[in-house]
């Protein structure tokens, strides 16, 4: 596998138009799409109008969180280069921070609307699996979110000179980890919409805290061989603690879904 000849797409005038933003769109689109069509047609008792009407807050407090959450991982290189804070075609943002951003948004959304956050959650969450799956190539373009030293072929992506890490200079090919999380994502979704959304009376939630859990392994197993990681407390990864809370809170939250059945 190649790395990518450029990361822009066409330059006009001097304005550049770069992959990453338009594959950023893209993974919005179709996760959009995918929300808008499950919404439809699975979800008969949520309304269609107030998730639109809600997407737009939503999308940007997820890509705000999602920046500022790269941004304070690697505030080192951020303070001494404060103009590249607000350059988003460079790459750079954390799928972590953006599910924090779109969570709190949601959450404040649907108390200010008084409607059912889980439920509004689980339809969000197939769209979120999607939203990913697409986004990550944007990192190939990019020379990003590689892994280590990789020798099999068909699968070793070639990585030019000035983006390998240092000490891996004499290395040319590396895993793509971007890859391995976007196919994860599709699995995800896949067992979220054809396993998971068809057990017998699954209550509100069961979708979206099935998502953080299924997504945080994959991630943590991926992170393990990612040479990117932007800052690790004690030798573990922020990604690896992040992904351990959402893993934490995603059983919690089942663990109360479930018990407030029984109660009822």
């Amino acid at each position: 596998m190649q790395s990518p000849p450029s990361s822009v797409l066409v330059s006009i005038n001097g304005f550049s138009i770069h992959y990453y933003g338009l594959i950023m769109f893209c993974a919005i689109a179709a996760g959009i799409l995918v929300m808008r069509f499950v919404a439809k047609k699975y979800y008969k008792d949520i309304s269609t109008e107030i998730l639109l009407d809600m997407l737009p807050a939503v999308i940007l407090c997820a890509i705000l969180g999602a920046r500022l959450y790269y941004v304070a991982m690697d505030w080192q290189y951020f303070s001494r280069h404060i103009g590249e804070i607000f350059a988003l075609w460079h790459g750079g943002i954390s799928i972590h921070g953006a599910i924090l951003g779109g969570i709190l948004s949601g959450f404040v959304y649907t108390k200010i609307k008084k409607i059912n956050f889980l439920k509004y959650a689980d339809v969000f969450a197939y769209g979120l699996t999607i939203g990913q799956a697409i986004g990550r190539f944007g990192n190939y373009f990019n020379c990003e979110a590689f892994g280590k030293p990789c020798s099999i072929p068909f699968i070793k992506l070639f990585i030019p000179l000035p983006y390998r890490p240092y000490g891996y200079e004499s290395y040319e090919y590396f895993h793509p980890a971007f890859l391995y999380e976007s196919l994860w994502d599709i699995a995800v979704f896949l067992i979220l919409f054809f396993v998971i959304r068809k057990i017998t009376g699954i209550k509100d939630g069961v979708i979206f805290f099935s998502y953080l859990i299924l997504y945080s392994i994959g991630r943590i197993a991926i992170e393990a061989c990612r040479l990117d990681s932007v800052r690790n407390i004690a030798g573990i990864e922020i990604a690896h603690i992040a992904s351990a809370v959402l893993i934490l809170a995603g059983i919690t939250g089942l663990f109360f879904v479930y018990k407030k059945r029984k109660q009822v």
